[in-house]
């Protein structure tokens, strides 16, 4: 079995007094695997990442990453960990060029050559990124874009991407290669914890599911057995059984 990653354990998140938005989530992640965490807008997915990445401060529970506590941590921290976040929406910098948000990536790393040689490994993993290093990030296409915040993400180090929704907004082809990125991202070694409401998407690259509805893990498992169950194929998929 793949020695364990991340494990958040009976993890409860709370916005001020509107009560918990995630009510007791337990995630195990695997070293090397893709995990998807499905749901509803409003399920508690983004909130989740939020807290894992320092954010957010948890009102209750623990996020272990490779053994270690990080729920006390902040979010530049968190970073320095091994963790990105790459947020809903891409959230590149729009004015600053392409080489200049992969400089972005690597802020908390101290070691300027490092950082240099993985922004040239990035342009041979993404060569449109390299075709457009001088050009503004904000001009680039929402594929393009979507790229820059994968390899922003990877420049800083990152052993662990939190992925945020990375197919909204992106035409069916985009969405295709979005996917095809994510795996080959898992297969270079880094692991993810991806989140979607694209469940056919998600479950169809992860190796692990869950699925959260109103802040709590209503079902969980291997992700080619929840794309057979009959209450996500029902909720999910769009598909009557």
């Amino acid at each position: 079995m793949n020695e364990e990653m991340l494990v958040v354990q009976d993890l409860h998140v709370s916005y001020g007094s509107a009560g918990d938005a995630v009510k007791g989530v337990d995630i195990v992640v695997p070293k090397h695997s893709i995990v998807t965490l499905i749901g509803a807008n409003g399920a508690g997915k983004t909130t989740t990442l939020l807290t894992i990445s320092g954010l957010l401060k948890p009102r209750k529970g623990t996020i272990s990453f490779q053994g270690k506590r990080i729920d006390g941590l902040s979010a530049d921290q968190v970073i320095r960990r091994g963790i990105a976040h790459v947020p809903e929406g891409r959230k590149v910098f729009r004015n600053l060029t392409v080489y200049e948000n992969l400089m972005m990536g690597g802020f908390c790393r101290p070691d300027r050559r490092a950082i240099q040689k993985d922004i040239e490994r990035m342009y041979e993993y993404f060569p449109r990124l390299k075709e457009r290093k001088g050009q503004r990030a904000g001009t680039l296409s929402g594929g393009e874009q979507q790229m820059l915040a994968f390899a922003r993400a990877l420049v800083s180090g990152a052993t662990l991407l939190l992925l945020d929704e990375p197919s909204m907004g992106l035409a069916p082809l985009l969405v295709e290669e979005v996917a095809d990125i994510v795996e080959d991202i898992r297969d270079q070694g880094v692991t993810v914890l991806l989140v979607e409401q694209n469940a056919e998407l998600a479950l169809s690259i992860a190796d692990k599911g869950y699925v959260l509805e109103t802040g709590k893990i209503t079902l969980e498992g291997e992700a080619a057995e929840l794309l057979r169950n009959d209450q996500v194929l029902e909720s999910y998929l769009g598909v009557q059984c």
